[in-house]
């Protein structure tokens, strides 16, 4: 990826949700809930403080992320679907 995201940004991949419920019905496109995990791809150096300092990210590359349900901007690149969000957007860390 050539994609280098500035200040508290990072590019996320959304983690696809499944076609099928807990009760066996296959869900049709139209009817999937948008996507709220995503791997993350590229970080940025994180943002500045008052005094110019940088303020470190808490998420890295690789970390498997919740994020608020209509945040963040849809790009695609070479076919894939991304997300650029804010890191104040991520919800959570998932833990495994």
């Amino acid at each position: 990826m050539n994609l280098k995201p500035l200040g508290d940004r990072l590019v996320a991949k959304p983690v696809e949700q499944e076609e099928q419920t807990t009760m066996g019905i296959y869900l049709p496109e139209t009817a999937k809930e948008k996507p709220q995990q995503a791997e993350v791809v590229a970080v940025g150096p994180g943002a500045r403080d008052e005094d110019g300092d940088r303020i470190e990210m808490d998420v890295k590359v690789g970390d498997i992320v919740l994020y608020a349900k209509y945040s963040g901007t849809n790009i695609k690149l070479n076919g894939s679907e991304y997300l650029i969000l804010k890191e104040s957007d991520v919800l959570a860390i998932v833990e495994k």
